[in-house]
Parts: structure tokens; sequence; C-alpha cells
């Protein structure tokens, strides 16, 4: 039996590892599956954790108030090493691109423990955008042993690159996580629509989200200036903002779209609140990986508020389109989708290409039948 060890600090990477654990568990007769959280993001982390029933056997808890990337660093490094030394897995499994993931990682390597990489092969070939995942990722793939690319571009990156042994194109995780994720709501839903019973699901909705750092001070400005003329030209439109917890961006966010009778600035939501309402939006503003690659499998066209996306495959597959940070380029694509019906059913109607909910199968199959361990 082979010892296998997830480990993720962050909400995204909870939400993309928890299907693929519970694939793993499944398995008690091939695999002995534990789960080493580092809480880079507690609360966020947690709500994931017990939406899909998921109990870490290592929590380094690691999370402080004001903490800065080297000090979560150099407090990983040491924590990690202990757990890797008391479970000694054969196969650390990361996620993405979190100071978390390319940690657990490193240590991983000087244990050396084999790597295997969920969602490798993303690149925005810019190092400072995304900051510092772009880096990140770069490092876990030259220390990865596997390598699980979501789309062909991606293993196309990685062949860029010189990686070619161990690398399979088997879709995101994030697709198999919100089909598992909408089961559960279906049976809470009355639960859930509570929580909106401001809103007119008569009209159409705009979900939107931002948080990136790369869009702090005049970029996140210009989003909400977009969002403050389209709230006004269109009062029948709803737009719903929960407004990440940064000061870099509620500050702006609260400053200039308060106040607005069809802007709703909410809490962070959770993923349970979060896909429930994507699912009732009509489209999404949105600088976020996970939702480019959710919001296609429900429908919903996604304007990405961001200059690079290491995410291409959503705009050549038409669900997307980059808008970036100018605010005549985000009105003027909000404004087509909402009276263009030929221009929202062409991207409704295309087809997602990060997944279709069996990812976590093929890694599993991967893992048991192609490679020695």
């Amino acid at each position: 039996m082979k010892k296998v060890l997830f480990v993720y600090g962050t909400r995204p990477e909870a939400i993309k590892m928890a299907p693929l654990i519970m694939e793993f568990k499944k398995r008690t007769d091939l695999f002995e599956t534990k789960v080493c959280v580092t809480a880079q993001h507690r609360e966020m982390m947690d709500q994931i954790n017990l939406f899909f029933g998921i109990r870490p056997d290592f929590d380094l808890n690691l999370m402080k108030k004001d903490q800065s990337l080297t000090s979560l660093t150099a407090e990983a490094t040491t924590s990690l090493d202990l757990v890797y030394k008391q479970f000694t897995p054969d196969l650390v499994f990361v996620q993405g691109d979190t100071t978390t993931a390319f940690l657990g990682a490193l240590i991983a390597f000087y244990n050396h423990i084999q790597i295997a990489h969920i969602e490798a092969g993303l690149r925005s070939f810019n190092k400072l955008s995304p900051y510092p995942e772009e880096v990140n990722r770069r490092l876990i793939s030259c220390m990865a042993d596997i390598h699980f690319a979501p789309t062909n571009q991606a293993m196309l990156n990685l062949r860029q690159e010189g990686i070619d042994n161990n690398v399979f194109v088997v879709g995101n995780t994030v697709v198999d996580a919100l089909l598992l994720g909408l089961n559960i709501v279906q049976s809470q839903e009355r639960e859930v629509s509570k929580q909106f019973d401001y809103l007119n699901f008569s009209q159409k909705i705009i979900l939107v989200t931002g948080h990136r750092r790369e869009s702090f001070g005049q970029p996140l400005n210009q989003i909400c200036q977009a969002i403050k003329e389209i709230a006004i030209s269109d009062s029948s439109v709803q737009i719903v903002y929960p407004v990440h917890l940064n000061p870099h961006v509620q500050g702006p966010v609260l400053d200039i779209l308060s106040g607005i009778k069809n802007i709703f600035l909410i809490n962070p939501l959770g993923y349970r609140e979060l896909i429930w309402l994507m699912s009732k939006s009509y489209l999404v503003i949105t600088d976020s990986g996970g939702i480019q690659e959710e919001a296609p499998s429900l429908g919903k066209p996604v304007l990405v508020t961001r200059d690079v996306t290491e995410r291409m495959e959503g705009v050549a597959a038409g669900t997307a389109r980059l808008v970036g940070t100018n605010k005549e380029i985000i009105i003027n694509n909000v404004l087509d989708l909402l009276s263009n019906q030929d221009s929202y059913k062409q991207m409704a109607k295309s087809v997602n290409p990060y997944g279709d909910g069996q990812t976590c199968q093929r890694i599993v199959d991967i893992i048991n039948q192609s490679l020695n361990l």
C-alpha cells in the first residue's frame, strides 16, 4: 500500500483538492491517504473542508495577521519537514501555484519524495503577473515527477520548458468540485436562497469578484467606475459584489460603489453560496482563475478583468473575454452581453475547455496503473 499526502493551505486549493482526496480515500485497498493543511488562509480554507467533509490529519495553523510571504515561507519550511519525516509519504500532491504548493513541493524534493502537481503547466509568461504565483508554478514544474495538466495548451507549455515525461492531460479538478458541490447544494437550496432574499431573480444578475494584487490601486478604481456606470445606466440589472476583506480591495470598492441601489456589496461568500449564486447569475465579471474555469460549466459568460491570464483556453473557446481593467472596455463588453442575444448565446453555449467532471478518476487511475511509485 502506497502512502499519499495532500498538501494545501488556501481556499482555491481546498476546492480543487477536495474531490481528488475523496476519490483516493475510496481506494483504501491501494492507498493510505492523509491530508496536511498549512492554513495559509485559515477561515476560507476551513469552510471548504467543512463543506466537503475533509478532515486534515496534520494542521500547521500558520496563518498570522499581516503575514508576509517571507515569514510564511520560513515557518512552512520547518513545519512541513516535520510532517514528511513523521508520515514518510511515497507521493505528495500539490495543487496550482500558491506559496503552500511551492513549499509542499520543495520540502518533498528535499526529502526525496515524489511530487504530483495538479493543474500543471499554466503560464502567463510574466513573472510579476500574477505575483508570486507565476514563479511558484514554474518552480514546482522543475521539481515535480508527475504533471497533471488541465489542457493541451498547459501540456505544450511544459514541453516548451523541456518537460516531457509523465505529463498527462486530464482536465481540471475544479469542474469535478463544482458538480459535486452543486449536488450538495441542491439538497440545501431553501437554506441558501434565504440569504439572497434581497435579489429579484426575474431580473439579470451580474456577479463580480476581484482580489488580485496586480489590480490594487488604479486598475481596481477603473473596474469600480465601470461597475458604477453600468448600474446607473440600467437600473433593472442587479450587481452583486462579495467584497474581499483585504483593505486594498475594501477601500476603493466601498468608496466608489456604496449607496447605489442596484449594487449589493456583501461579505465574502462561502463556496456553497458562491456556486449557487453563480448558477443564478446572467454573467460574471472576475479576476479569479477558478471562476474562469467554473462558470462555463454553468453556461455563464465570463469577463476577465486582467491584462493577462494563464487561462487563455477559455478565451479561445469563447467562454471568456479578456477585458483588462480599462473602464470603457469593461462597460462596452457588459452592455454588449446584456443587449445582444447572439453575443450572449455564443459565449453561454461554448464548451468548457477545462473539464467534464471526470478528472479525479483519471488521476487515480493514472497513479494506480501507469506509474511506478
